[in-house]
């Protein structure tokens, strides 16, 4: 089956987590930020009559694609404006997981030089790992961690190939 964009896969076979839809007060400033702080790109922005949107995505991970859909609503034409705005935090977050203690001391003090560092950079016991907290545009929360057990525990439960 061909896709609207062209493309051959129409969707993930069975059913999985795709994304995370988050709504933002200032599209490009949001970008911004993600594109700054994560590997996360812009895969395709959208416009309609509700407002402007995009989706981010780590370019490396085709093989399970997974979205953040970033939505700036026209005031009004908003179709969710009934619903109170809401922000993950202060614990529920956004986890992104780096490939060093040292990423994460590096994001730590972008993020407090900006002022948007909302938990310092902390051990914290197994199997979380070494993690700070910075504030995106919106007030959400994210996680940047090293050393989190998601990997190890995965292959001692399940596999390396599950």
């Amino acid at each position: 089956m061909v896709t609207p964009g062209g493309g051959a896969r129409s969707g993930p076979g069975r059913t999985r987590l795709t994304h995370l839809a988050l709504r933002v007060h200032d599209l490009e400033r949001s970008i911004d930020w993600y594109e700054r702080y994560t590997p996360m790109r812009t895969l395709k922005r959208f416009s309609d009559a509700y407002g402007v949107g995009a989706w981010l995505a780590d370019p490396a991970d085709g093989a399970c694609p997974f979205t953040m859909a970033l939505s700036q609503f026209d005031p009004d034409k908003d179709p969710f404006a009934y619903a109170p705005a809401a922000v993950l935090g202060p614990f529920a977050h956004l986890g992104f997981e780096v490939g060093s203690r040292d990423q994460v001391d590096a994001i730590a003090a972008m993020a407090e030089a900006e002022g948007i560092l909302s938990y310092p950079v902390t051990e914290m016991p197994y199997p979380i790992g070494t993690i700070c907290f910075v504030e995106d545009p919106d007030g959400n929360t994210v996680e940047f961690s090293f050393g989190q057990g998601t990997y190890p525990i995965w292959d001692e439960e399940w596999g390396s190939e599950a």
